[in-house]
């Protein structure tokens, strides 16, 4: 259904994209990317992010939510990012996992679309709940899901798979209002919400 799908966050470099993932917890990728262009236009490098302070920080991202704790994260991905790896976002989960902000979707994010590296399961909002619906996991936990997943998708995939997860639940699968009549995976889904 969506041969072509890929991240929504408009970014031009794995920098862009791991602040741009921070900035979209509790946000829509739409408002991200309305906030994003101005933002790396005052701040083009991590090391510019690292100088600032986060209640600044804030202030340039206030319309994306929980914009404290964000600058925070983001501030602290920056000096991480400078003084351990060069200024250079790391390509393993590992290293990634140790920048703040960082947890494992961002980092799986971040390396799937930055550097092409499978690493896991992107699980978000949209990845939790329809992979419950096509009873692909019992779990509600993002962390058991991504597992659950990562057994029965085959690695090659794994990227892809979360873009069209994501689309389809904004496209036919919104959580108030699934499309279901409309949805060609309707006989494999097990929702016990069904709008047909």
């Amino acid at each position: 259904m969506y041969p072509d799908a890929h991240c929504a966050l408009q970014h031009r470099n794995p920098w862009e994209l791991l602040v741009a993932t921070i900035l979209s917890a509790q946000c829509t990728d739409k408002r991200v990317n309305m906030v994003t262009p101005g933002l790396f236009a005052k701040y083009p490098t991590p090391v510019d992010f690292a100088a600032v302070r986060p209640e600044v920080l804030a202030n340039d991202i206030r319309s994306t939510g929980f914009f404290n704790n964000k600058a925070k994260s983001i501030v602290g991905a920056a000096k991480k990012v400078v003084t351990e790896f060069g200024g250079q976002v790391p390509r393993t989960i590992e290293e990634l996992l140790t920048v703040p902000g960082a947890a494992r979707k961002t980092a799986n994010v971040v390396l799937g679309t930055a550097y092409g590296i499978a690493s896991g399961v992107v699980v978000d909002t949209h990845v939790q709940r329809i992979a419950r619906r096509l009873d692909l996991t019992k779990n509600s936990d993002p962390v058991k899901i991504e597992r659950d997943l990562m057994k029965i998708i085959p690695q090659e995939k794994w990227i892809l798979f979360s873009h069209q997860i994501i689309l389809h639940g904004r496209a036919l699968c919104p959580a108030r209002a699934p499309r279901c009549a409309e949805c060609v995976l309707n006989p494999i889904c097990y929702a016990t919400d069904k709008t047909v």
